[in-house]
C-alpha cells in the first residue's frame, strides 16, 4: 500500500507538473489572445458564429473511419516526395528597385511563398498572408520553409495594407506582423483576429477588423472581405473562434482576388457577380485530402482553376505550394495538376519563381521550373 501510495503521488506530482507547464506554453504570445469585450459580443452577432464558435455557411463533410485511417496512414507511411530534392530557385527582388513610387495605373506582383504574395495595385503596397519566419509554428520547431524569401523582411518598403485570410500559423505569423507594425504597416484581419494582434501589442488604430463583405479602404484602394470556406485556431480550444476570409481589393485601374485556404462551394460566384470581373487571382492549389472532410476546406487545384473562373479573373496567381510541407502530396503536384486543368480550360496560369515579377497588363513567359528541382 505504502509503494503504490508513493506512485500514486509521483503520478499526482508529474501530472500537475504537466499541467503547469501546459498553462504557462499556452500564456505565450505565440498562441495569440482571446475574444472579450466588445469583439466578442460583435462575433455573436455574425450570422456565421454559432454556440461559441463560427461556422462555415454549409454543414462540413462528415468525417468516416475510413477517412481518419487515410490521413492516420498518409502522415505514417505515405511515400509521396514532399520535399524537393534541390533547391527551389528563387529570384532576389531589388529592394532600391522596389522602394521607388508605385506606378498609379498598374498591378504587379510577386511570390513571397506558400500563401504570400506582395503586391502592388494602382499606386497601393500591399502584403498577403505573409510569413518571413523559417518555421511555420509558434516555436523554432516543425515544418520549415523550403527557400527564404526573395527580400529580407527589413528591406520592403513601406507597406500600406497588410491582408490576412485566417489565423493558422502558416497565414499569421507573430514575428513578421510585430516587425511590419514597427514599419507603420496597416493590418486587414477577420474578426477577432484583433485580439492576436493586441497581444503583439499592435496599436488599435493599425488594425481593421471585417465581417464578409464588409468594405474598408487604404492608400486609394477599396479592400472588402469576402466569403471562404475554412477553419481557425492558434492553440487547444479555440477552435474556430476567429473568422475566416478571402479578400477583393479594388483599385482605381484593377482589381484583385485572393481565396485564402479555402474548400469549393458557391461563394466563389456570388463574388464574381457581386465585385468581378478581376484582373488576377491569388488562388490556394496545393495542401488538399486525402479524404472529402478535407477537401472540405482545401480544394483540389482543379477546383481552385474552376473558383479562379467563377470569381471571373483573367490571370491566375497560383499560391500555397511549394515552401512548407504541410500536405500529404507530392511537393510539386498541386503546380503540375494546376496548370493541366488550366491548360484544359483555357486560363491564363502563371507560374513564376519566387520572388519573380509578373505584370498583369503584360505577357508573361511561364517555365516548368519545378522539373529541374525534382
Amino acid at each position: 500500500m505504502r509503494r503504490r501510495t508513493r506512485y500514486l503521488i509521483v503520478a499526482a506530482g508529474v501530472l500537475a507538473a504537466i499541467g503547469v507547464a501546459a498553462v504557462f506554453v499556452l500564456s505565450l504570445p505565440q498562441f495569440g489572445g482571446e475574444l472579450t469585450g466588445e469583439r466578442l459580443a460583435r462575433a455573436r452577432a455574425n450570422p456565421h458564429y454559432r454556440d461559441g464558435a463560427f461556422v462555415n455557411p454549409l454543414p462540413p463533410a462528415s468525417y468516416r473511419f475510413v477517412d481518419v485511417w487515410n490521413l492516420i496512414k498518409g502522415q505514417l507511411f505515405g511515400d509521396e516526395v514532399r520535399v524537393p530534392a534541390r533547391a527551389i530557385p528563387v529570384v532576389a527582388v531589388d529592394a532600391a528597385a522596389l522602394k521607388q513610387v508605385p506606378p498609379e495605373r498598374g498591378l504587379r506582383a510577386f511570390w513571397i511563398g506558400h500563401a504570400g504574395a506582395y503586391i502592388e495595385i494602382d499606386g497601393a503596397r500591399l502584403l498577403i498572408d505573409p510569413i518571413f519566419s523559417d518555421y511555420a509554428s509558434p516555436f523554432e520547431i516543425g515544418p520549415k520553409r523550403f527557400h527564404p524569401p526573395p527580400v529580407p523582411l527589413a528591406d520592403l518598403p513601406k507597406i500600406d495594407a497588410v491582408l490576412v485570410t485566417h489565423d493558422h500559423y502558416d497565414h499569421l505569423d507573430m514575428r513578421t506582423i510585430q516587425a511590419l507594425a514597427r514599419g507603420g504597416a496597416q493590418f486587414f484581419v477577420p474578426l477577432g483576429i484583433g485580439a492576436h494582434l493586441e497581444r503583439w501589442d499592435v496599436a488599435r488604430e493599425q488594425f481593421h477588423e471585417a465581417e464578409w463583405w464588409q468594405e474598408q479602404a487604404a492608400a486609394g484602394v477599396r479592400i472588402i472581405s469576402t466569403p471562404s470556406r475554412h477553419y481557425s485556431g492558434r492553440r487547444l480550444g479555440d477552435r474556430n473562434a476567429t473568422l475566416w476570409t478571402s479578400w477583393a481589393v479594388i483599385g482605381t485601374q484593377h482589381r484583385v482576388y485572393v481565396s485564402g485556404d479555402t474548400g469549393f462551394s458557391d461563394h466563389f460566384s456570388a463574388i464574381g457577380a457581386r465585385l468581378g470581373p478581376f484582373d488576377m487571382s491569388f488562388v490556394k492549389v496545393g495542401a488538399y485530402g486525402p479524404g472529402a472532410p478535407w477537401l472540405d476546406i482545401h480544394m483540389s487545384a482543379e477546383d481552385a482553376v474552376r473558383a479562379h473562373r467563377e470569381v471571373g479573373a483573367r490571370r491566375m496567381f497560383p499560391v500555397h505550394w511549394g515552401t512548407f510541407n504541410l500536405a500529404f502530396h507530392d511537393w510539386d503536384e498541386p503546380i503540375r495538376r494546376t496548370v493541366a486543368a488550366a491548360r484544359a480550360t483555357g486560363v491564363d496560369v502563371v507560374t513564376p519563381r519566387v520572388g519573380e515579377i509578373v505584370d498583369a497588363d503584360q505577357p508573361f513567359s511561364s517555365s516548368a521550373w519545378w522539373e529541374a528541382v525534382r
